[in-house]
């Protein structure tokens, strides 16, 4: 057997804290139904292809005195995407409340993400399986992947593999993408009389899945409160030695969240917003202009140090390259399975890229170091496009703030020194020892899911929500996935897919940064959040983040 740290023998231990209403187990509840729903946009599209769960009511649960018997049920689970802080519980919550409702459910976990109920590798848990991953960081209970569920082959297979197992119940924890998969294969199982349930629970450190009814995606809390520690580190660092900056890119594709949680913990000198990006229209040169005017001021007041974040997707966001990425998107399409490009030398496929790209396009590539045009050229993602983490945009700011710091010099505009440091936390975060908060919404989720599941209900989301009061007081439920669903383009086709939840520019989050920004610039008002703490005052200990207290903050105010 493995030898296990202090902090993971103890956090075994740790009971994660439920809502009231799921405290006496699935059997003591009753279900209340909220209003029909529909989609967020393009409802005539998804009502179509989604006709048999679409339209479904929003459901909460309450506690009653009462006690029913519950039905044996085997049930399935599947861990996909991305890995995130609290997974393992999820799992965890789920097999409690199964073996709570009936000790006879069998609990099932597909392996290696979504292929496994399609090829039938899977796992039965157990007490003894499952009380090793209690309150444990990472998806390694049984791997994670991100096959998709979208083709009539595997559905069938997928429906073979849960007869074969007596499953009558399948629960997906993963994001936006994932919870796309499990409306699909909801809607499939309901149209062919499978009698088969699907449930999804919602999964991302990237913190865009959500909405009213879904407050936080779990391991948000985990990711940010790692990376902020992460951050106040080296502004500790910073702060002592006071001769680099620091360009730290940090997790965050589609939206920023991650990255404005993480600078509202620990205050830095200048954080960067890829939605405010995109919203002024700021071209690759402004950005380079406002990070210059900052790092030129505090030099001019004897401080050539400071600290830069900056989200993943930021490069995707800024107009022209935005425009050069999707133009580039589509000629790899075809450059990546032509032998001679594939063999040409880098400075070749430069040429014969640029020579594919509109006019301005290419000279926006062009115009890029040969590293960034070399990252931009690797491999594409499931979805064709490029993948943003492999481009390593604080170094391309740094080679450009360099570039025109050194133009300045030469124009006696500028005689400070400027020295800089790169860093991207992304995988550190993913799979830390969740937090208290996404200990406790993680085991509650899985718990809820079984809930859904004992109703009857199938194509909806676990649901947990008043998260900013203590657990007792969190609302259980679910939504229809459909509710958050709208159609993109994916592939050259139109598909559906649940929406992106992107940083409000007009919400109170963004403007507790926009209205510190300049103080935070050139003053040191840096934060030190120092290590997730797992014990002592909850006031410490199960606090949430920032970004969600200030949204529910501002929904219970209008209320």
């Amino acid at each position: 057997m493995t030898k296990l740290s202090p902090l993971q023998i103890e956090r075994l231990k740790y009971q994660p804290k439920l809502p009231m209403s799921l405290q006496n187990g699935v059997n003591s509840l009753e279900l209340v139904e909220g209003s029909a729903t529909q989609s967020v946009r393009d409802q005539e599209q998804i009502k179509n292809l989604f006709a048999n769960t679409y339209g479904k009511p929003t459901v909460t649960f309450k506690s009653t005195s009462s006690s029913s018997s519950s039905d044996v049920r085997n049930v399935g689970v599947i861990l996909s995407g991305g890995q995130a802080p609290g997974g393992h519980n999820v799992i965890a919550g789920l097999y409690d409340s199964l073996k709570n409702a009936n000790p006879a459910n069998k609990l099932y976990g597909f392996l290696g993400g979504p292929s496994g109920i399609i090829e039938g590798k899977y796992v039965e848990f157990d007490d003894e399986f499952i009380n090793a991953y209690r309150n444990t960081g990472g998806f390694d209970i049984i791997g994670s992947g991100r096959t998709k569920l979208e083709t009539e082959e595997q559905f069938q297979k997928s429906l073979a593999v849960c007869k074969s197992l007596g499953i009558s119940a399948v629960v997906i924890i993963g994001g936006d993408d994932s919870n796309t998969n499990a409306a699909l294969l909801a809607e499939w199982f309901v149209k062919n009389n499978a009698g088969i349930q699907v449930i999804g629970c919602p999964k991302t450190i990237d913190g865009d899945l959500k909405n009213e009814q879904i407050e936080i995606s779990f391991g948000f809390d985990t990711a940010t409160k790692t990376y902020a520690e992460l951050i106040g580190n080296i502004q500790r660092d910073a702060n002592s030695a006071k001769k680099y900056w620091h360009f730290i890119k940090i997790m965050g594709r589609s939206a920023s969240h991650v990255a404005l949680e993480a600078a509202l913990q620990t205050q830095p000198n200048i954080t960067l917003i890829s939605e405010e990006v995109e919203a002024k229209k700021m071209s690759l040169s402004s950005i380079i202009d406002y990070m210059t005017d900052i790092i030129v001021k505090r030099s001019n007041n004897g401080k050539s140090f400071g600290i830069a974040v900056v989200p993943e997707g930021l490069i995707e966001f800024i107009p022209e390259m935005g425009s050069m990425i999707s133009n580039l998107n589509d000629i790899m399409a075809s450059l990546e399975s032509d032998s001679s490009f594939v063999s040409a030398s880098a400075s070749e496929k430069f040429s014969i890229v640029e020579s594919k790209l509109s006019s301005e396009n290419a000279k926006v590539y062009a115009s890029l170091p040969a590293l960034i045009k070399t990252q931009l050229l690797a491999d594409r993602d499931p979805h064709g496009n490029v993948q943003v983490s492999k481009i390593e945009t604080e170094k391309l700011l740094i080679e450009m703030i360099s570039a025109r710091l050194s133009q300045l010099k030469s124009e006696g505009k500028f005689s400070g020194k400027f020295s800089a440091q790169s860093h991207f936390f992304g995988y550190e975060g993913r799979c830390a020892f969740p937090s208290n908060f996404d200990a406790d919404y993680c085991y509650s989720l899985g718990y809820n899911a079984f809930a859904l599941i004992n109703f009857g209900l199938t194509g909806y989301l676990s649901s947990v929500r008043n998260l900013t009061q203590p657990a007792d007081e969190w609302i259980a439920g679910g939504i229809p996935l459909t509710m958050m669903m709208n159609m993109e383009k994916r592939h050259g086709e139109m598909k559906p897919v649940i929406q992106k939840a992107l940083v409000r520019l007009d919400g109170p989050v963004f403007k507790r940064l926009q209205d510190n920004r300049e103080d935070w610039a050139m003053n040191d008002r840096y934060l030190f959040p120092g290590a997730i703490q797992y014990f002592g005052p909850s006031s410490v200990c199960d606090i949430t983040t920032t970004t969600l207290q200030l949204e529910r903050s501002k929904t219970l105010a209008s209320v």
